[in-house]
Parts: C-alpha cells; sequence; structure tokens
C-alpha cells in the first residue's frame, strides 16, 4: 500500500532519475510512493492517488490510454485529471489558446483525412502569412519531434509529408521560430499554480530539435516577466485544476509564446533546480487527503 503512486511506461525510451528522486523526497516526508506502468492492474483502494509522470509510451496507444485515465479516475484521484488529459493530448489545443489571446505560436491545424486541395491551400496560406519562412510539419497528437518535417511551403516534401500525417491522424502546421535556432526554447515549471523553475533547452548545431536525443543541451534559465505571463495565462486555461504543468515557449519577434504546454507526462527537470524536487514533494504531499 502507498500514498502516491507515480506512474511511468511500460517500456521506458531511457532512464528516467526524476522518479526515483521524488520518490525518495516523499518518503523523506513521511509519504509512502512507489512507481508502476500505467498499465499495471492495481487496487486503487490501497492506495492513495495516481500521479501521471512518465508514461512516455501513451501517444503509441493513446485510446487505450484515455480510456484507462477515464476509468482510473472513477476508483482514484487522478493527478493531473482525464478531463485534462483528454484536452491536452492533441496538440490542437494551441488553436484554442490562441483564440483566447494567449500567444502561441501560429498554428495552422489539418484533420485526418484532409485531401490533396486542402493541404495545397494550407500551404498557400502559409506562404501568404509567412512568406519564405521555413515551416515545420507534424502530427497532432506526438512527443520528441517524433514525425517533424523542417521544409518550406514550396518544397515538394511539404505536401508529401503533410499527405503522409493526415492519412494517419490530425496534423500541424507551423513556422519555424527562428530564435529556436539561437537561443532554443523555454521551459517554465508550474507546481499547482506556483512557478517553479524554469529551464533553456538549446538544439545542437545545425538542429532545430532541442530534445535530448537529437543533441540538444540543458541549462538554468531565469525567466522574464513576459514569459512568466505568458506560460502562467496557458495554465489558466486548462479545464481543470492542475497539479504540476510545463509551459514550453519561444520568442517570436513580438514576445514569447506558447510552444506546448505539457500537463500529461512532461519532465520537469527536477535536477535543475535547488530545491525543486523538495518543493515537489512536498505540494504533492498537501494534496493528500
Amino acid at each position: 500500500m502507498s500514498d502516491i503512486v507515480l506512474l511511468t511506461g511500460r517500456t521506458m525510451p531511457r532512464e528516467v532519475s526524476e522518479n526515483d528522486l521524488l520518490a525518495d523526497e516523499l518518503r523523506q516526508l513521511g509519504v509512502s510512493a512507489e512507481i508502476q506502468p500505467w498499465d499495471e492492474p492495481l487496487d486503487w483502494s490501497e492506495h492513495g492517488f495516481a500521479l501521471v509522470r512518465t508514461t512516455w509510451d501513451y501517444w503509441d496507444r493513446l485510446g487505450e490510454f484515455v480510456a484507462w485515465a477515464e476509468q482510473t479516475q472513477k476508483r482514484t484521484t487522478l493527478r493531473n485529471p482525464a478531463e485534462v488529459i483528454v484536452w491536452n493530448c492533441h496538440k490542437g489545443y494551441l488553436v484554442g489558446l490562441g483564440t483566447l489571446g494567449i500567444p502561441v505560436i501560429p498554428t495552422r491545424l489539418l484533420r485526418e483525412g484532409a485531401d490533396e486541395g486542402e493541404i495545397a491551400a494550407a500551404l498557400a496560406e502559409f506562404g501568404e502569412r509567412h512568406g519564405e519562412a521555413e515551416l515545420v510539419a507534424k502530427p497532432a497528437v506526438s512527443a520528441g519531434a517524433r514525425g517533424a518535417l523542417r521544409t518550406r511551403a514550396t518544397a515538394p516534401d511539404a505536401a508529401a509529408h503533410l499527405a503522409g500525417l493526415v492519412a494517419n491522424g490530425d496534423a500541424l502546421l507551423q513556422p519555424l521560430a527562428e530564435s529556436v535556432l539561437t537561443r532554443g526554447e523555454t521551459s517554465l515549471v508550474f507546481f499547482g499554480q506556483e512557478f517553479s523553475h524554469a529551464v533553456r533547452k538549446v538544439p545542437a548545431q545545425g538542429e532545430y530539435r532541442i530534445h535530448e536525443h537529437h543533441g540538444g543541451s540543458v541549462q538554468p534559465h531565469t525567466p522574464s516577466e513576459a514569459e512568466l505571463a505568458a506560460a502562467r495565462a496557458a495554465l489558466a486555461a486548462a479545464p481543470a485544476e492542475t497539479a504540476y504543468g510545463r509551459v514550453d515557449l519561444v520568442e517570436l519577434p513580438d514576445g514569447p509564446a506558447v510552444m506546448e504546454l505539457e500537463l500529461i507526462e512532461p519532465e520537469l527537470f527536477l535536477p535543475f533546480a535547488d530545491g525543486a524536487t523538495a518543493r515537489y514533494a512536498r505540494h504533492l504531499a498537501e494534496l493528500l487527503p
């Protein structure tokens, strides 16, 4: 029996020290914690609440994962809750954030099954709005830049790649933020609604993808007031209260903009900020009944 179950994936792409650090910190507070795959059949009457942590296989099993979240929430407290997971698993939420006046990376959503004419129209619209700027075409449900292509609207591979994406799901079309190539992205981490710490994720030379498996690196970052404001506005738009969140920002000519709002299974970069793991553990302990 444990107070908090930290949920991970059954087959992980790499080891995640954050889970062990957090579990150890919780135990020092007198809170029992264990790490389990999200699809492990557990008797939730023997546990406190379920914390989604590093379920890094959910995008390959999305229907199963969403059904699991909705069922698990009926048996125990799920953090973040199922309605947040359902809303956040599809990056089309960026379009919704934009309609609320929250600064986001310009995003065009192409629905599954879009035909050649719709794809051509989307690329032509991109050219009208962004000129010769490079674009990124990617799946609406994905992580770690999987399925992303950096190209130009007039390049033959743009239409071909989008056609391949919409054959299997929804797709996004976004301009490449030039600032990513030089300063990278910033990630602001929140526990509840309280800001904890931030990092800057910098791509390798010649890369636009900032992820570690693409050669990216991470360094501590002190966010500007504009970055904090944009992140807080995005976090406040979630459909239910969140226990944790990470807001990824890029710098556009008119200021910071949301690239992603990570409310399901974000890496929280706990080792990069003094006291971050302890802050998170205390926050979780306060959520126990």
